[in-house]
């Protein structure tokens, strides 16, 4: 079952549903879903002549992202074929019977930016601002500005609540995140060996 906006705002006003800040409930509680803002920091990739990028090695991932802050009030201009990490301004905690989806505002769609490439789940458990896979599809560059509305969060409810919900207790290795954060792949158990020999 999708939670509606009563659901919603009943959750959150109990508090075993946590979206913070949010500064305008009547703009950013919508119909069946919570708008999230856009955060002020980005990790951009930059165009570099290695090889490939393997899941291993993390080093080179850091060589192959630049960190940038952008202030509330300014632009990000995300040009045509760029693909950034950026961040919600808010932070979310997950309560394990609910599955949040994270998709993209239809205004923002219609001006060929996407927010996601694959990672549209919110894990019940899960507790941190949500990383967004920003990409623009279209041919011109568009203005992306911090605290603008960009996301929007959709919540369903389990039929049970998750008996290993994401977090600590499993390792979750983007649980508590602050700000963008870069794929940490290198961590999943089916590249232990490999770490290990490197």
């Amino acid at each position: 079952m999708i939670l509606s906006d009563a659901d919603i705002l009943a959750r959150l006003e109990r508090g075993d549903l946590v979206v913070d800040p949010i500064d305008d409930i009547d703009m950013q509680v919508q119909p069946a879903s919570v708008d999230l803002r856009l955060g002020t920091d980005f990790l951009e990739f930059q165009r570099t002549n290695i090889s490939c990028i393997h899941p291993t090695r993390e080093d080179e991932v850091s060589k192959y992202v630049r960190e940038t802050h952008v202030p509330e009030g300014e632009d990000f201009i995300l040009h045509p074929g760029d693909f950034v990490l950026g961040t919600t301004k808010e932070r979310v905690e997950i309560p394990a019977d609910l599955l949040a989806t994270v998709e993209g505002r239809s205004s923002l769609g219609r001006l060929a930016v996407v927010i996601h490439a694959t990672a549209g789940i919110v894990d019940p458990g899960y507790e941190g601002q949500i990383t967004l896979e920003l990409s623009n599809l279209g041919t011109a560059p568009v203005a992306l500005t911090p605290g603008m509305r960009i996301s929007q969060l959709i919540f369903t409810e389990m039929k049970s609540p998750a008996d290993r919900p994401y977090g600590a207790e499993r390792g979750s290795k983007y649980q508590g995140q602050r700000g963008p954060q870069a794929s940490r792949i290198g961590s999943d158990p089916e590249f232990a060996d490999e770490t290990d020999d490197a």
